[in-house]
Protein backbone atom coordinates (compact mmCIF):
# COMPACT_ATOMS: atom_id res chain seq x y z
CA UNK A 1 0.00 0.00 0.00
CA UNK A 2 1.29 4.09 -0.52
CA UNK A 3 -0.99 5.74 1.45
CA UNK A 4 1.09 5.24 4.97
CA UNK A 5 1.58 9.20 4.87
CA UNK A 6 -2.01 9.43 5.55
CA UNK A 7 -2.13 7.37 8.98
CA UNK A 8 -1.07 8.08 12.58
CA UNK A 9 1.84 6.45 13.79
CA UNK A 10 -0.18 3.87 15.66
CA UNK A 11 -2.52 2.90 13.12
CA UNK A 12 0.80 2.09 11.06
CA UNK A 13 2.41 0.33 13.85
CA UNK A 14 -1.13 -1.75 14.51
CA UNK A 15 -1.18 -2.11 10.61
CA UNK A 16 2.73 -3.82 10.73
CA UNK A 17 1.62 -5.61 13.70
CA UNK A 18 5.05 -3.70 15.07
CA UNK A 19 6.29 -2.52 18.35
CA UNK A 20 7.52 1.59 19.42
CA UNK A 21 9.23 0.01 22.17
CA UNK A 22 10.84 -3.34 21.62
CA UNK A 23 10.89 -3.74 17.11
CA UNK A 24 10.47 -6.88 15.91
CA UNK A 25 11.51 -10.01 17.45
CA UNK A 26 14.43 -12.00 15.57
CA UNK A 27 12.11 -14.86 15.11
CA UNK A 28 9.50 -12.97 13.32
CA UNK A 29 12.20 -10.70 11.05
CA UNK A 30 12.98 -14.39 10.07
CA UNK A 31 9.60 -14.98 8.82
CA UNK A 32 9.10 -11.72 6.90
CA UNK A 33 12.16 -11.91 5.35
CA UNK A 34 10.96 -15.41 3.37
CA UNK A 35 7.77 -13.54 3.03
CA UNK A 36 8.69 -10.26 1.43
CA UNK A 37 12.26 -11.12 0.60
CA UNK A 38 15.43 -9.40 0.48
CA UNK A 39 15.23 -5.21 0.50
CA UNK A 40 17.57 -4.62 -2.71
CA UNK A 41 16.25 -3.65 -5.94
CA UNK A 42 16.55 -6.48 -8.46
CA UNK A 43 17.80 -5.75 -11.69
CA UNK A 44 16.00 -8.11 -14.40
CA UNK A 45 18.08 -7.32 -17.37
CA UNK A 46 21.36 -8.20 -16.00
CA UNK A 47 23.26 -10.10 -18.46
CA UNK A 48 24.83 -13.06 -17.85
CA UNK A 49 28.57 -13.56 -19.53
CA UNK A 50 27.26 -16.20 -21.90
CA UNK A 51 24.79 -14.11 -22.65
CA UNK A 52 26.65 -11.42 -23.10
CA UNK A 53 28.93 -13.55 -25.48
CA UNK A 54 26.10 -15.06 -27.31
CA UNK A 55 24.51 -11.70 -28.16
CA UNK A 56 28.11 -10.38 -30.36
CA UNK A 57 26.86 -12.89 -33.07
CA UNK A 58 23.63 -11.91 -33.10
CA UNK A 59 23.89 -8.68 -35.66
CA UNK A 60 23.30 -8.98 -39.11
CA UNK A 61 26.44 -8.49 -40.66
CA UNK A 62 28.28 -11.10 -38.10
CA UNK A 63 25.60 -13.42 -39.58
CA UNK A 64 26.64 -12.94 -42.76
CA UNK A 65 30.29 -13.06 -42.41
CA UNK A 66 29.81 -16.56 -40.36
CA UNK A 67 27.89 -17.76 -43.90
CA UNK A 68 30.42 -16.94 -45.51
CA UNK A 69 33.07 -18.45 -43.34
CA UNK A 70 31.15 -21.78 -44.04
CA UNK A 71 30.49 -21.57 -47.79
CA UNK A 72 34.66 -21.00 -48.05
CA UNK A 73 35.32 -23.93 -46.06
CA UNK A 74 32.66 -26.02 -48.32
CA UNK A 75 34.18 -25.05 -51.50
CA UNK A 76 37.67 -25.79 -50.02
CA UNK A 77 39.04 -22.04 -49.43
CA UNK A 78 39.92 -22.93 -46.33
CA UNK A 79 42.27 -20.07 -45.50
CA UNK A 80 39.72 -17.83 -46.07
CA UNK A 81 37.14 -19.79 -44.22
CA UNK A 82 39.66 -19.72 -40.90
CA UNK A 83 40.36 -15.82 -41.80
CA UNK A 84 37.14 -14.83 -41.80
CA UNK A 85 36.19 -17.36 -38.97
CA UNK A 86 39.26 -15.71 -37.12
CA UNK A 87 38.03 -11.88 -37.20
CA UNK A 88 34.59 -12.76 -36.01
CA UNK A 89 35.92 -14.63 -32.81
CA UNK A 90 38.34 -11.47 -32.08
CA UNK A 91 35.31 -8.95 -33.28
CA UNK A 92 32.71 -11.15 -30.61
CA UNK A 93 36.08 -11.44 -27.77
CA UNK A 94 36.48 -7.74 -28.09
CA UNK A 95 32.84 -6.63 -28.05
CA UNK A 96 32.56 -9.18 -25.33
CA UNK A 97 35.37 -7.35 -22.71
CA UNK A 98 33.75 -4.15 -22.96
CA UNK A 99 30.57 -4.78 -21.90
CA UNK A 100 31.14 -7.51 -19.58
CA UNK A 101 33.42 -5.12 -17.86
CA UNK A 102 30.63 -2.46 -17.58
CA UNK A 103 28.20 -4.96 -16.41
CA UNK A 104 30.76 -5.99 -13.64
CA UNK A 105 31.11 -2.37 -13.04
CA UNK A 106 27.61 -1.62 -12.56
CA UNK A 107 27.49 -4.67 -10.14
CA UNK A 108 30.07 -3.42 -7.95
CA UNK A 109 28.29 0.15 -7.74
CA UNK A 110 25.02 -1.79 -6.55
CA UNK A 111 26.91 -3.55 -4.04
CA UNK A 112 28.77 -0.13 -2.43
CA UNK A 113 24.98 0.91 -2.43
CA UNK A 114 24.20 -1.28 0.74
CA UNK A 115 24.04 0.64 3.70
CA UNK A 116 24.60 -0.98 7.13
CA UNK A 117 21.54 0.71 9.17
CA UNK A 118 21.28 0.70 12.90
CA UNK A 119 17.95 -0.83 14.00
CA UNK A 120 16.08 -2.30 17.39
CA UNK A 121 14.47 -5.86 17.45
CA UNK A 122 13.83 -7.46 20.56
CA UNK A 123 14.42 -3.99 22.87
CA UNK A 124 17.79 -3.47 21.71
CA UNK A 125 19.82 -1.59 19.27
CA UNK A 126 21.99 -3.32 16.84
CA UNK A 127 23.68 -2.76 13.61
CA UNK A 128 22.15 -5.03 10.32
CA UNK A 129 22.89 -5.20 6.59
CA UNK A 130 19.86 -3.10 4.68
CA UNK A 131 19.17 -5.99 2.70
CA UNK A 132 18.33 -8.05 6.09
CA UNK A 133 15.45 -5.04 6.98
CA UNK A 134 12.08 -6.21 6.55
CA UNK A 135 8.06 -4.38 6.82
CA UNK A 136 8.17 -3.51 10.52
CA UNK A 137 11.37 -3.46 11.75
CA UNK A 138 12.26 0.04 13.57
CA UNK A 139 15.26 1.83 12.07
CA UNK A 140 17.50 5.10 13.28
CA UNK A 141 18.16 7.66 11.06
CA UNK A 142 21.41 10.31 11.64
CA UNK A 143 22.49 12.91 9.65
CA UNK A 144 24.66 11.29 6.67
CA UNK A 145 22.46 8.38 6.69
CA UNK A 146 21.36 7.17 3.10
CA UNK A 147 17.66 5.65 4.06
CA UNK A 148 17.57 2.07 3.32
CA UNK A 149 13.44 1.53 2.91
CA UNK A 150 10.07 3.32 2.57
CA UNK A 151 9.46 4.14 6.20
CA UNK A 152 7.00 6.31 8.46
CA UNK A 153 8.53 8.90 11.02
CA UNK A 154 7.76 7.99 14.20
CA UNK A 155 9.69 10.46 15.87
CA UNK A 156 11.47 13.51 14.50
CA UNK A 157 14.09 16.40 15.93
CA UNK A 158 15.12 18.82 13.08
CA UNK A 159 14.88 16.08 10.58
CA UNK A 160 15.78 16.97 6.71
CA UNK A 161 16.08 14.53 3.87
CA UNK A 162 17.73 15.22 0.89
CA UNK A 163 15.44 13.70 -1.51
CA UNK A 164 16.99 14.85 -5.28
CA UNK A 165 17.45 11.15 -6.27
CA UNK A 166 13.28 10.84 -6.21
CA UNK A 167 11.99 13.33 -6.52
CA UNK A 168 14.29 16.04 -8.41
CA UNK A 169 14.28 18.88 -5.80
CA UNK A 170 17.52 20.16 -4.92
CA UNK A 171 16.88 21.65 -1.49
CA UNK A 172 16.37 19.49 1.39
CA UNK A 173 12.90 18.96 3.43
CA UNK A 174 12.04 19.38 6.27
CA UNK A 175 10.27 16.38 8.06
CA UNK A 176 7.88 15.79 10.82
CA UNK A 177 6.85 12.70 12.46
CA UNK A 178 3.55 14.49 13.56
CA UNK A 179 2.30 15.30 10.40
CA UNK A 180 -0.88 13.85 8.59
CA UNK A 181 -3.03 14.23 6.14
CA UNK A 182 -6.56 13.56 5.24
CA UNK A 183 -5.67 13.56 1.41
CA UNK A 184 -3.65 12.24 -1.05
CA UNK A 185 -0.31 14.15 -1.61
CA UNK A 186 2.45 14.00 -3.66
CA UNK A 187 5.52 12.73 -3.13
CA UNK A 188 7.63 15.39 -2.27
CA UNK A 189 4.59 16.90 -0.01
CA UNK A 190 4.56 13.66 2.20
CA UNK A 191 6.66 14.99 5.02
CA UNK A 192 5.98 12.23 7.31
CA UNK A 193 7.78 10.02 4.78
CA UNK A 194 11.66 8.97 4.49
CA UNK A 195 12.31 7.16 1.11
CA UNK A 196 14.58 4.53 -0.07
CA UNK A 197 17.73 6.13 -1.35
CA UNK A 198 17.28 9.73 0.45
CA UNK A 199 19.98 11.05 2.19
CA UNK A 200 19.29 12.31 5.86
CA UNK A 201 21.24 16.00 5.83
CA UNK A 202 20.49 16.85 9.69
CA UNK A 203 18.75 16.01 13.20
CA UNK A 204 17.39 12.32 13.83
CA UNK A 205 15.04 10.27 13.82
CA UNK A 206 13.37 7.24 14.41
CA UNK A 207 10.96 4.98 11.75
CA UNK A 208 9.23 2.25 10.71
CA UNK A 209 9.85 0.35 8.14
CA UNK A 210 6.75 -0.11 5.58
CA UNK A 211 7.79 -1.33 2.32
CA UNK A 212 11.01 -2.75 1.11
CA UNK A 213 12.94 -4.01 -1.75
CA UNK A 214 11.34 -3.39 -5.28
CA UNK A 215 7.88 -2.48 -3.52
CA UNK A 216 9.43 0.99 -2.72
CA UNK A 217 8.95 4.32 -4.50
CA UNK A 218 12.76 3.55 -5.58
CA UNK A 219 11.84 0.46 -7.02
CA UNK A 220 8.97 0.97 -8.81
CA UNK A 221 10.87 3.69 -10.94
CA UNK A 222 13.69 0.71 -11.60
CA UNK A 223 10.92 -1.41 -12.64
CA UNK A 224 9.42 1.03 -15.05
CA UNK A 225 12.95 1.35 -16.45
CA UNK A 226 13.70 -2.61 -16.54
CA UNK A 227 10.40 -2.84 -19.01
CA UNK A 228 11.14 -0.32 -21.52
CA UNK A 229 12.13 -2.28 -24.68
CA UNK A 230 15.92 -2.15 -26.17
CA UNK A 231 15.96 -0.82 -29.50
CA UNK A 232 18.23 -0.72 -32.14
CA UNK A 233 20.62 2.02 -32.16
CA UNK A 234 21.42 4.05 -35.51
CA UNK A 235 24.40 2.64 -35.90
CA UNK A 236 22.99 -1.05 -35.76
CA UNK A 237 19.77 -0.25 -38.06
CA UNK A 238 22.28 0.75 -40.63
CA UNK A 239 24.77 -1.95 -40.49
CA UNK A 240 21.80 -4.65 -40.63
CA UNK A 241 20.44 -2.40 -43.53
CA UNK A 242 23.82 -2.30 -45.18
CA UNK A 243 24.33 -6.21 -44.27
CA UNK A 244 20.89 -6.96 -45.87
CA UNK A 245 21.64 -5.25 -48.76
CA UNK A 246 25.60 -7.07 -49.29
CA UNK A 247 23.43 -10.25 -48.55
CA UNK A 248 20.94 -9.62 -51.54
CA UNK A 249 23.57 -8.67 -54.21
CA UNK A 250 25.82 -11.40 -53.31
CA UNK A 251 22.70 -13.69 -54.23
CA UNK A 252 21.74 -11.80 -56.91
CA UNK A 253 25.53 -12.32 -58.63
CA UNK A 254 25.27 -16.12 -57.43
CA UNK A 255 22.01 -16.72 -59.79
CA UNK A 256 23.33 -14.54 -62.18
CA UNK A 257 26.83 -15.92 -62.72
CA UNK A 258 25.33 -19.62 -62.46
CA UNK A 259 22.35 -19.22 -65.23
CA UNK A 260 25.24 -17.33 -67.45
CA UNK A 261 27.28 -20.28 -66.75
CA UNK A 262 24.95 -23.30 -67.08
CA UNK A 263 24.24 -21.16 -70.47
CA UNK A 264 27.29 -21.17 -71.91
CA UNK A 265 27.76 -25.01 -71.37
CA UNK A 266 30.18 -24.77 -68.34
CA UNK A 267 30.05 -27.58 -66.09
CA UNK A 268 27.43 -27.52 -62.99
CA UNK A 269 30.00 -27.90 -60.24
CA UNK A 270 32.54 -25.32 -61.62
CA UNK A 271 30.00 -22.85 -61.81
CA UNK A 272 28.38 -23.45 -58.63
CA UNK A 273 31.97 -23.15 -56.79
CA UNK A 274 32.63 -20.03 -58.64
CA UNK A 275 29.67 -18.16 -57.78
CA UNK A 276 30.20 -19.11 -54.19
CA UNK A 277 33.59 -17.87 -54.54
CA UNK A 278 32.58 -14.61 -56.31
CA UNK A 279 29.61 -13.91 -53.56
CA UNK A 280 32.15 -14.62 -50.46
CA UNK A 281 34.47 -11.88 -51.93
CA UNK A 282 31.55 -9.52 -51.89
CA UNK A 283 31.54 -9.46 -47.96
CA UNK A 284 33.89 -7.21 -46.09
CA UNK A 285 35.33 -9.22 -43.98
CA UNK A 286 37.12 -6.54 -41.93
CA UNK A 287 34.42 -4.35 -41.42
CA UNK A 288 32.80 -5.59 -38.08
CA UNK A 289 35.78 -6.03 -36.84
CA UNK A 290 37.19 -1.82 -37.65
CA UNK A 291 33.22 -0.84 -36.47
CA UNK A 292 33.89 -2.83 -32.71
CA UNK A 293 37.48 -1.15 -32.32
CA UNK A 294 36.53 1.96 -32.97
CA UNK A 295 33.54 1.88 -30.86
CA UNK A 296 36.02 0.29 -27.76
CA UNK A 297 38.32 3.60 -28.72
CA UNK A 298 35.16 6.11 -27.95
CA UNK A 299 34.26 3.49 -24.78
CA UNK A 300 37.65 4.45 -23.42
CA UNK A 301 37.27 7.84 -24.04
CA UNK A 302 33.95 8.58 -22.45
CA UNK A 303 34.88 6.11 -19.49
CA UNK A 304 37.63 8.75 -18.75
CA UNK A 305 34.95 11.72 -18.55
CA UNK A 306 33.17 9.32 -16.04
CA UNK A 307 30.40 7.96 -18.49
CA UNK A 308 30.51 4.29 -18.35
CA UNK A 309 29.23 2.27 -21.66
CA UNK A 310 27.24 -0.96 -20.70
CA UNK A 311 26.17 -1.50 -25.15
CA UNK A 312 29.23 -0.66 -26.98
CA UNK A 313 26.74 -0.20 -30.01
CA UNK A 314 25.44 2.88 -27.62
CA UNK A 315 28.88 4.84 -27.81
CA UNK A 316 27.74 6.20 -31.49
CA UNK A 317 24.52 7.30 -30.64
CA UNK A 318 25.94 8.83 -27.43
CA UNK A 319 28.30 10.76 -29.06
CA UNK A 320 25.68 11.88 -31.50
CA UNK A 321 23.96 13.55 -28.37
CA UNK A 322 24.30 17.34 -28.79
CA UNK A 323 21.14 18.60 -26.36
CA UNK A 324 20.08 17.16 -23.43
CA UNK A 325 16.62 18.29 -22.19
CA UNK A 326 15.70 17.74 -18.15
CA UNK A 327 13.07 19.14 -16.49
CA UNK A 328 14.02 17.84 -12.98
CA UNK A 329 17.15 18.85 -10.93
CA UNK A 330 19.54 16.98 -8.93
CA UNK A 331 19.05 13.72 -11.60
CA UNK A 332 21.68 14.47 -14.11
CA UNK A 333 23.86 15.99 -11.61
CA UNK A 334 25.56 15.17 -8.06
CA UNK A 335 23.48 18.08 -6.60
CA UNK A 336 26.40 19.50 -5.31
CA UNK A 337 28.46 22.96 -6.80
CA UNK A 338 32.07 23.14 -7.71
CA UNK A 339 34.24 25.97 -8.51
CA UNK A 340 34.91 25.49 -12.39
CA UNK A 341 36.66 28.57 -12.67
CA UNK A 342 38.28 31.49 -10.27
CA UNK A 343 37.86 35.17 -11.35
CA UNK A 344 39.63 37.70 -9.62
CA UNK A 345 39.35 41.58 -9.56
CA UNK A 346 42.14 43.95 -10.12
Amino acid sequence: MSDWFNKTIGEVLDKLEGSRETGLAEAEALVRREKFGPNELQEKGQRGAWQIFGDQFKETLMIVLMIAAALSAFVGDFKDAVAIALIVVLNALLGFHQENRAEKAMAALKKMAVPVVKTRREGRVREVPARDLVPGDLIFLEAGNVVPADCRLIESANLRIQEAALTGESAAVDKEAAFRAEHPLPLADRRNMAYLGTVVTYGRGLAVVTETGMATELGRVASLLQTVERDLTPLQRRLSQMAKGLAGAALLIVAVIFSLGLFRGEPLQLMFLTAVSIAVAAVPEGLPAVVTIALALGAQRMLKKKALIRRLAAVETLGSVTVICSDKTGTLTENQMAVTAPYTLS
